[in-house]
């Protein structure tokens, strides 16, 4: 019996998560941490009873608290209680689902416990990725990536140590469906309101990172991730549109070689991959039918157009903490948007004379880093007079 965490039960992977602990026997879920939706989460509690659940507000926690009160769940709250739901010594996973920089500090205590960390949340790495290498070294904790790119470089470069383990991996290729606006110029996009934004056309996914895939920060932010987690340079990771978001990325070795791994667009397989890794365990409605679908297509991205993309590889090159500030610039950046406070192209102006003022600080601590990120959203506000 596998005993898991999930942190960001109620978003989109916990959900989905919870969906493969359903069709399985062999999960137990000893701890689920949520944000704000108190009723889903009591709904979860209730089904998987937990020994613990943990809400990120005070306030919420106490609603919960009483809601459940006939059951065995003990209710946590705040960062402190995301950290010990993460440190839970009778986990052997942790699901890293929380959205935004939120995650980082519970990412953090499951590494440092020794835990597999399957991880969905881009934000640890993009901040903290130095941090959380050292931390992986000293501990000997697995980092699994969640994210279906991430998870398909991941799966193609398992397939070439199991084969071939003297091949060097040339250049890594992450795909972007392009979002709900590939193909749009500028002038196209510079009305767009949030629920235009946010309707994707393959993904379901929350609000925050269904408009970082409408600018193509998404992808940014991954190719940050990717750096870290392949320990490669941003120059050797390349971004290629591909609508119909079959093949999750690829490899390319030094001969030339391309490996893709491909799927239907769907979080289960990397997820389950990710929990029973190196163990492949069968899973049923995911069959993909590549005749139905006819072809596949493949475009460069437009980084004139979505600059947030070309403003990832510039984080990149600098390194230190303009990784973090860029991420937490487009929180603050998103979230005015999703509030209708700012225009859609702004996101990436903002971005831009953020990274632009911010003056670096080498080699940073994780004091620096979230100091770093709040000093970035402030900023995002004193622009926009907030």
């Amino acid at each position: 019996m596998m005993n898991i965490v999930i942190l960001g039960s109620t978003g989109s992977i916990g959900t989905q998560t919870l969906d493969i602990v359903r069709s399985r026997g062999d999960i137990r879920v000893v701890g689920l941490g949520a944000g704000r939706n108190i009723e889903l989460l009591e709904k979860q509690i209730r089904e998987f009873h937990p020994q613990y659940a943990c809400v990120a507000e005070e306030e919420a926690a106490r609603e919960l608290t009483i809601r459940v009160a006939d059951t065995d769940t003990q209710v946590l709250s705040g960062v402190k209680g995301m950290e010990a739901l993460a440190a839970e010594p009778t986990a052997h996973t942790v699901v890293g689902a929380i959205v935004g920089i939120a995650g980082l500090r519970p990412s953090l205590a499951a590494v440092r416990t020794g835990k597999r960390l399957a991880l969905a949340n881009k934000e640890t790495l993009v901040a903290a990725g130095d941090i959380m290498r050292r931390e992986l070294q000293i501990s000997g904790a697995e980092l699994i990536p969640v994210d279906s790119e991430h998870s398909a470089v991941f799966q193609c470069l398992e397939a070439v140590a199991q084969t071939r383990r003297s091949a060097e991996v040339k250049r890594i290729i992450l795909t972007a469906s392009g979002g709900p606006f590939a193909g749009k110029t500028r002038e196209e996009l510079r009305d767009i309101t949030p629920a235009v934004a946010l309707r994707h056309p393959n993904w379901d996914m929350g609000a925050k990172i269904t408009i970082d895939s409408a600018t193509l920060m998404n992808k940014g932010l991954e190719v940050l991730e990717a750096a870290q987690l392949f320990c490669v340079s941003a120059e050797k990771i390349d971004v290629v549109i591909h609508r119909q978001s079959i093949i999750h990325s690829m490899i390319e070795l030094t001969d030339g070689a391309v490996l893709a791994q491909m799927g239907v667009p769907d979080m289960k397989l990397p997820i389950q991959y990710a929990l029973t890794y190196p163990k492949r365990m069968p899973m049923t409605d995911n069959t993909l039918d590549l005749a139905a679908i006819g072809s596949l297509t493949f475009e460069k991205p437009d980084m004139e157009t979505f600059r947030p993309l070309a403003l990832a590889y510039e984080a990149a090159k600098t390194g230190h903490t303009m990784p973090c500030v860029l991420n937490g610039a487009n929180e603050a950046a998103v979230s005015l948007f999703l509030q209708n406070k700012i225009k859609f192209l702004r996101i990436g102006d903002l971005l831009a004379q953020v990274m632009q003022n911010h003056h670096i600080i080498l080699n940073p601590t994780l004091e620096d880093i979230f100091e770093a990120d709040q000093w970035a959203r402030e900023q995002v506000l004193a622009l926009t007079n907030q």
